[in-house]
This record gives C-alpha cells, sequence and structure tokens, in this order.
C-alpha cells in the first residue's frame, strides 16, 4: 500500500506529500463553511458573508493543495490549469463576499450543493463502487452494439488517484488482449460524470425558481451529461484499447514526460481531446439552460465578473427570449 501511495505522491523537500490525502480534510472545512453560509444566510445574510468568505478562503486552500495531483499525477491540462486558476479565483471571490456583493452568496449554495452530491460518491465505498460498475456495464454493453467485447476484469481499481477503491473488489477495467502487451482502460469515479452533474445540480438547485421549471431542467441536464459521459469514455476506451489515435507519438510523449508509447492514443484521446471538448460541451450546455431556466444567470454573471472585472446583464437577455419563444407552460410559475 505504501509503495502506491508514494508512486501516487510528489516528492517535495525530500517529503512524501500525498495531495489527495491532505486535500480531504480541507474538503470537509469547505463544505462545512459553505453549508454553514446557506444556513446563516436564511436569518442573516450579513453573517452569513464571513462564514462565505471563510469557505471560499478554505476552497483556495484546497484547489492549491490539489494542483500537484492534475498537473504531476494526472498530467491533465484542463484540470491542472483549472485548479492553478481556482486559487486567486477562490481568494477574489471570498475578497467580493466579504466586501458586500452578497449575490455571490448564491454561488456559495451551489457549491455546497454541490459538495453535498458529490461527497457521498467520494467517501462512501459501496456507493462509489455501484456507480462506477454500472457506468463500467454500460459502456460495454455500448460496445457489443458496436461489434467489441473486450473482457471487463476486477482488482485493477486500486491506485493513486482513488486509493479508497482497494477495498472493493470492481469490475471496472476493461482488458484488451493485444499482440505486444495488453492494455487496459479502468472506469474510476471520475469517469461517471456524477462530478459535472453536481456541479449543474448545484446551480440549478440553488437558484430561486418555482421548483417544476428547476426539475425539468435538472432531469434534462443530467440525462445529457450521463449519455455524453457514456460515449466519451467508449470513445477513450476504444481508441486506447485499440491504439487508434498514435499521432505524433514522439511529440505526445515528450509533452507529457511518457516512457510507454502506448499511452501515446490515451493522452491524445483523453487528456487532449476529450477533456477541452468536454468544457466546449459544458458552456454551450450552460447557455442553452440558461435559456430554460433564467434564474442561472445570476451564477453566470457573477464567474464572468471574477473572470473579466466586467458587469454583465445576462438575466435581461435570457428572460426575454424565453418570453418570446411563447408562453409559459401552465403551473411552471
Amino acid at each position: 500500500m505504501s509503495e502506491t501511495v508514494l508512486q501516487a505522491g510528489v516528492d517535495i523537500a525530500g517529503l512524501s506529500f500525498d495531495p489527495v490525502t491532505v486535500s480531504e480534510p480541507l474538503m470537509w472545512l469547505v463544505l462545512a463553511a459553505f453549508l454553514g453560509s446557506v444556513a446563516v444566510a436564511q436569518y442573516d445574510t450579513r453573517l452569513a458573508r464571513p462564514v462565505g468568505t471563510a469557505g471560499w478562503v478554505l476552497f483556495a486552500a484546497y484547489w492549491l493543495v490539489l494542483a500537484p495531483h492534475f498537473i504531476l499525477i494526472q498530467k491533465s491540462v484542463v484540470e491542472g490549469l483549472g485548479s492553478v486558476i481556482a486559487v486567486p479565483l477562490s481568494l477574489y471571490t471570498g475578497y467580493l463576499l466579504w466586501n458586500g456583493r452578497e449575490s455571490l452568496l448564491v454561488l456559495t449554495r451551489a457549491i455546497g450543493i454541490m459538495g453535498v452530491i458529490y461527497v457521498p460518491f467520494l467517501t462512501i465505498g459501496p456507493l462509489r463502487q455501484t456507480i462506477i460498475e454500472i457506468v463500467t456495464d454500460q459502456v460495454a454493453f455500448l460496445m457489443t452494439l458496436i461489434g467489441y467485447d473486450p473482457l471487463v476484469v476486477d482488482g485493477l481499481s486500486y491506485n493513486g488517484i482513488d486509493i479508497a477503491s482497494k477495498q472493493y473488489p470492481y469490475e471496472n477495467t476493461f482488458w484488451f488482449d493485444r499482440n505486444e502487451r495488453p492494455i487496459t482502460y479502468t472506469i474510476i469515479l471520475a469517469c461517471t460524470g456524477i462530478g459535472s452533474i453536481s456541479i449543474f445540480a448545484g446551480g440549478i438547485l440553488a437558484v430561486t425558481a418555482p421548483w417544476r421549471r428547476k426539475l425539468r431542467v435538472l432531469v434534462g441536464a443530467v440525462g445529457i451529461i450521463y449519455v455524453l459521459n457514456l460515449i466519451r469514455n467508449l470513445g477513450i476506451a476504444l481508441a486506447f484499447g485499440l491504439q487508434k489515435a498514435q499521432f505524433l507519438p514522439g511529440t505526445v510523449m515528450t509533452l507529457f514526460g511518457l516512457s510507454d508509447p502506448q499511452l501515446v492514443s490515451y493522452y491524445i484521446v483523453d487528456r487532449m481531446l476529450a477533456q477541452f471538448g468536454s468544457v466546449i460541451v459544458l458552456v454551450g450546455l450552460t447557455w442553452v439552460l440558461m435559456r430554460e431556466l433564467p434564474e442561472l444567470t445570476v451564477i453566470v454573471e457573477d464567474l464572468l465578473f471574477l473572470v473579466t472585472g466586467t458587469e454583465y446583464d445576462l438575466g435581461t437577455t435570457f428572460e426575454n427570449g424565453q418570453s418570446e419563444s411563447g408562453p409559459a407552460t401552465p403551473g411552471d410559475d
């Protein structure tokens, strides 16, 4: 066990530093602070601001600790850059909230709800195992529909990314038996789409809007994300397992510091195409959801302000667009 953890860690000043393990206490503190601000805001928004500010400072520390994991271990451009950017943005959010930008309490509430949805999958072994194996089975089914039938095996899920999974015999690894040597593609929690689902669910449930409309948008968003995630896993598994993306292997190996040429297909399809494509798809999905639930614009406007320093009025645009599309469905409001 110690050997695997050390392999997953980052050596800093001669000490073994495991970002995932260190981030766990911070995760609980962040969740407690954000949910605390939600509770306090029910009585006094002025008192909720310092609680929320503490949460954002802790959130910055959380991303600072995880940055080495995404950059040096995962070697993910999108997640690595995102974790680095999240540090100053979180601190800036806390600063603005402390100084009276109370609209940020909605974003704070969204992060808190997101944590309530995501953290159980991260910390409860049987729950995590269930969603991982469901996604694995469904990806395997999609493979059979297009003529592929790789072996699905267990016991390969334990690694530095998903340490707790060692406790359970997950059947979550696709085994591609090639002439050179077998290639395995393992579905872990990050491959299930629950992270993206929790982000959108947090935002949708955090805004003030009629529950019927929020639930309708939520069901649509979850369905779209889940299906697209299955297709993403299908593409990555087949491209990697069948070595269909061996483009510019020397350049890719140098860029990501790889020693195994068989990993080139994985890094091209997952770390480059899938992750950047996912960002584009999620931005487009956000735009679509704002047309159905204009109340989401308060969160997007604050995010845009944090990044650009410019105030935007998206609410008027989307509310007008919704009214021009036809009368509201009876009972929506």
